[in-house]
């Protein structure tokens, strides 16, 4: 039996562990890795300069934490999104169902302004200045989302060459991606005669056009 002690104790470290994360997020974002110190962490979570050490091993360990807690969430929400689709449709779901479940779980954590601000802004100065292990992204990331969408692809593509799968998914991210930086631009510019950006619209042009892109794949394997 748990006590109220122990019970009081576990929910001040996980207020304690969060502030720390949630800081330190906010800081790497806006002064850069180096340019932050376990004192300003501290500071700003109002916690004692010990804690980062005590729950998290160092700005180095903590710094990592941050960026697992993004990829952890872009990760689940993905995975989640394909198991959902194959056990709504028996585990054959249409092509086009597979893909368009995918796109929305893949943007939705970004399109969050706030937090796609905060991982842009980390995304940004990581690539100038890195500090996270080689592999993190795939670990994370690449590797288990890449294997369910493997899995979910051969069910509802029969006939589709497996070899073709990192680059079919691949290609839907990049796209993703790309429709992602130009909603930002479009809605950032004082232009008028661009035409209002439809993120729905955009979605729907990506996965009909990968859909067909697919079955060409299978069409030129069966020939």
């Amino acid at each position: 039996m748990v006590s109220q002690d122990n019970k009081s104790n576990g929910s001040t470290d996980k207020g304690v562990r969060g502030r720390l994360l949630d800081s330190a997020e906010e800081l790497f974002c806006e002064q850069g890795f180096e340019g932050t110190s376990v004192r300003d962490i501290a500071a700003s979570a109002k916690c004692n300069i010990a804690s980062v050490n005590y729950y998290f091993g160092g700005k180095e360990k903590l710094y990592r934490e941050v960026w697992r807690r993004h990829l952890i969430t872009m990760r689940d929400t993905r995975i989640a999104s394909i198991d959902k689709v194959m056990s709504q449709n028996d585990g054959k779901p249409s092509l086009e169902e597979l893909l368009k479940s995918f796109a929305e779980a893949f943007l939705g954590p970004l399109v969050d302004e706030s937090r796609a601000r905060r991982f842009c802004k980390l995304m940004a100065r990581e690539m100038i200045d890195q500090h996270l292990p080689a592999n993190m992204f795939v670990d994370n990331i690449i590797t288990p989302t890449l294997a369910a969408m493997r899995g979910a692809l051969v069910r509802a593509c029969p006939g589709l060459d497996e070899s073709k799968i990192p680059f079919v998914v691949f290609s839907i991210v990049g796209q993703l991606l790309h429709v992602l930086h130009v909603k930002a631009m479009f809605e950032q510019s004082d232009e008028t005669a661009l035409p209002k950006f439809d993120l729905a619209q955009a979605i729907d042009h990506i996965v009909k056009f990968s859909t067909a892109g697919i079955w060409a794949y299978v069409e030129e394997k069966s020939e």
